[in-house]
């Protein structure tokens, strides 16, 4: 193994333009640790955000952007024995994926499902840990139940489609175009709302109100999400891209007895995400494996061409996830 290794890193704050290649030691793997040589590497709306300045990577972690990867093992620290050196895996990240090699928490790993290249593996942690923890751990979806998904088409949208029909839900999603919003039906979606020409809110309500809400949009959606609950409903809000401060009636909340709650993934502890992880692996990678579900993917970039995948993204013309070539 070669003692340096290709990478992209964030030269200053900025826009994609301040991604750069360059040449980093290989990480060595500390106690409970796997070393990735990653295949391909995920592309994320955090990324984004680490670049620009604004989300900065936990204590401990690389400052190379990449929350997520699929390769071999390459080496494991002390203790670990789950993984040997040859395996194929896809791995939640702390940091570092934008790289020829990146090191984990063993228990964060999980196994490339049957059948799948290490392209689409690259494409499932950062999406089914994020879904899986705050769509049914957190936001408790029962089958039969109204569930509404903010930007069903991008990767946390077109997961959360998939894993709550198939779990007996009643799926609507939110798309900016028609386009969109006809990939968010064909992936399962019971109505697909283009909210750039319909109203949301009018919309749920006529169906009896959403029982969970999951949002990545803030901003004067909350008003609107509380107005699109059912009486007993859960909105879950993971992200802002609008903004995190909002005027918002809070007697709405106690008279139609709401829940307002969220997470945020990178800076959990390492075992809460083992227990992500875990939770994944009884229900979600059994579908995996079956083809039951799987990852909507949009364009592949090479490793260098990384500022190219983040105007991609930020562009919002995007389907599905992208992804980095790295080998």
């Amino acid at each position: 193994m070669n003692r340096t290794m290709r990478a992209i890193e964030i030269t200053a704050p900025g826009g994609p333009e301040v991604l750069r290649p360059c040449e980093r030691p290989v990480p060595e793997p500390m106690a409970g640790q796997i070393l990735i040589a990653v295949d391909h590497a995920g592309v994320n709306r955090p990324d984004a955000l680490q670049r620009a300045g604004s989300y900065a990577p936990p204590p401990g972690a690389s400052d190379l952007p990449g929350l997520e990867a699929a390769g071999i093992v390459a080496k494991v620290g002390p203790g670990v024995t789950r993984w040997k050196e040859g395996d194929a895996v896809t791995a939640l990240l702390p940091g570092g994926g934008y790289a020829e090699y990146a090191v984990t928490h063993a228990d964060h790993a999980l196994p490339v499902p049957k059948g799948m290249g290490m392209r689409e593996a690259a494409a499932l942690c950062e999406t089914f840990f994020t879904v899986w923890s705050n769509v049914f751990m957190r936001g408790r979806l029962q089958g039969g139940e109204r569930f509404l998904v903010h930007g069903g088409s991008s990767g946390i949208g077109t997961t959360a489609i998939q894993l709550a029909r198939h779990f007996g839900a009643r799926v609507f999603a939110t798309a900016g175009s028609d386009e969109k919003c006809a990939a968010c039906v064909r992936l399962g979606a019971e109505r697909a709302i283009n909210y750039r020409d319909e109203d949301f809110a009018e919309i749920l309500r006529g169906e009896g109100g959403a029982n969970l809400i999951l949002d990545m949009v803030g901003g004067d959606y909350l008003p609107r999400n509380v107005r699109a609950l059912a009486d007993d409903g859960r909105l879950v809000q993971i992200a802002f891209l609008q903004g995190p401060k909002v005027e918002l009636n809070f007697a709405q909340l106690m008279v139609r007895r709401l829940t307002i709650t969220g997470s945020t993934l990178r800076p959990q502890s390492d075992a809460a995400k083992a227990d992500i992880a875990a939770e994944l692996a009884a229900h979600a990678w059994p579908l995996l494996h079956g083809g039951l579900v799987a990852p909507v993917m949009d364009e592949t970039f090479l490793l260098d061409d990384a500022a190219a995948a983040h105007a991609r993204m930020e562009s919002s013309a995007h389907i599905g996830k992208i992804v980095l070539s790295v080998r």
